[in-house]
């Protein structure tokens, strides 16, 4: 993967609460509150988006793809930084590698265990956040939601 510019902590906030809005955004439609956006090399928002299994009854619709597909076709995709609010599951991760998405921001990892780990082995530079307002958000939901929530990942319920 190629090396991206170094980002500090207060812009990759900055970037994670343009994801967090997203998120809400899904919520406030019924839908599940993950949020993404892709940014370019330069730090422009290439997209944004979040996920909308539920309101368009699509099991692809996931928040990182939202964002993906709002950015539309780039040339390439070297040193861009997708930005999400949950630990992007296997399929997001895909992904993130098909496209050579250069750096992953994660809002929380506490919720959901994703692929972030994978991605860092294959050379996608990661950066954990750990943001409080993540967590709860996510903790909300999966409290009151929790067949929804094992849908999303997969998780066969009883």
């Amino acid at each position: 993967m190629e090396q991206v510019p170094q980002l500090d902590h207060t812009q990759a906030q900055a970037w994670l609460s343009v994801a967090l809005d997203e998120a809400r955004l899904g919520l406030a439609e019924g839908g599940i509150p993950i949020g993404a956006a892709l940014y370019g090399a330069d730090g422009a928002l290439l997209g944004r988006g979040h996920n909308r299994r539920v309101q368009d009854g699509d099991p692809s619709a996931h928040a990182e793809t939202a964002a993906f597909r709002d950015a539309g076709r780039q040339r390439s995709y070297r040193g861009t930084t997708m930005v999400t609010t949950l630990s992007p599951c296997w399929y997001c991760s895909g992904l993130v590698r098909q496209f050579g998405i250069s750096r992953v921001i994660v809002g929380e990892t506490v919720t959901f265990h994703g692929g972030h780990d994978w991605l860092a082995e294959h050379g996608v530079e990661i950066m954990l956040l750990d943001d409080p307002a993540c967590v709860a958000l996510m903790r909300d939901f999966v409290s009151n939601n929790p067949a929804l929530w094992n849908e999303d990942i997969g998780e066969l319920t009883p």
